[in-house]
């Protein structure tokens, strides 16, 4: 074979593949409209969490910030998934720095029960998730968890006050709406033993919204024999039972994480006073 010494014909170059724009578009606009109502959700819910985060962040460094929102929102999940059994809309959750986040029943309840399932799903699921950060802590011996939990304990168990529109004030009417007056005198002696001004803000915001239902069950206008609140014994005494039971559960459980935490402190050498105090530069 005699090889002619030529060169090679140029490669000819495959046209460039045109883009489906119109493809491209027609997926996104299945996607919006699918999907395009949890948009406003989760601008607002991820917006205020990352807002929250940030702000606690500064205070006490960004691990103990992000597990904080996260308890709260597991708290809040408490309250969507038990408004879901019982059939009542609820908005998603919002984060308000210092006060905490919450959740709009955009209906009423139809009686007392519905609302008392709905406010005890909050402290349950919350009280799961301590419990599951005191179970790393078990596991890993690690300060932040133990830190976590003792503070998922408190958060839970200061909203079992029982006084409207605390989780506590929501559950214990289907008792009494009497109680919401214990609930204030117990809120007003919790201020004066741990005062600070963000506790006081919280406090006046709080009962400002309270203050028309005390009021008027003071003044008779409310009262259990109001069709609201006539529900099923067995209704009434299970959730009483159930309140009760966690409520008990959460003071041994914040007493022995806060033991916990106070001898971690003295071992570092810190003045086991406050906590958090200390989060910021060792966890």
């Amino acid at each position: 074979m005699i090889e002619e010494n030529r060169p090679f014909p140029p490669a000819i170059e495959a046209p460039p593949k045109k883009r489906n724009i119109l493809g491209i578009l027609g997926v996104i606009g299945v996607v919006l409209l699918n999907f395009g109502k949890f948009i406003p959700i989760i601008l607002k819910t991820g917006g205020s969490m990352i807002i929250t985060i940030g702000v606690y962040a500064l205070l006490l460094g960004w691990k103990f910030a992000v597990g904080l929102v996260l308890l709260i929102f597991v708290h809040e999940l408490g309250h969507a998934v038990a408004a879901k059994i019982m059939k009542l809309p609820v908005s998603a959750p919002v984060f308000i720095p210092f006060v905490g986040a919450f959740i709009m029943m955009k209906d009423m309840p139809k009686n007392a029960w519905v609302e008392a399932v709905v406010g005890i799903g909050g402290p349950i699921l919350g009280t799961i998730g301590a419990i599951a950060c005191y179970g790393v802590y078990m596991a890993t011996g690690s300060f932040l968890f133990l830190a976590l939990a003792n503070m998922g304990f408190v958060l839970n168990l200061f909203n079992l006050i029982p006084m409207t529109p605390l989780d506590g004030g929501r559950i214990i009417g289907i008792l009494s709406p009497k109680f919401w007056i214990l609930g204030l005198v117990l809120f007003t002696a919790l201020l004066v033993w741990w005062f600070n001004f963000i506790f006081l803000i919280l406090y006046v915001l709080i009962v400002v919204q309270a203050w028309p239902k005390i009021k008027a069950v003071m003044g008779g206008h409310i009262s259990s024999d109001d069709p609201y609140f006539q529900v099923r014994r067995s209704q009434r005494w299970g959730m009483g039972l159930g309140f009760l039971v966690l409520v008990t559960f959460l003071v041994l459980a914040m007493s022995g994480t806060d033991g916990k935490i106070k001898k971690r402190l003295v071992e570092m050498k810190r003045i086991p006073a406050v906590a958090l105090s200390s989060l910021a530069g060792d966890i």
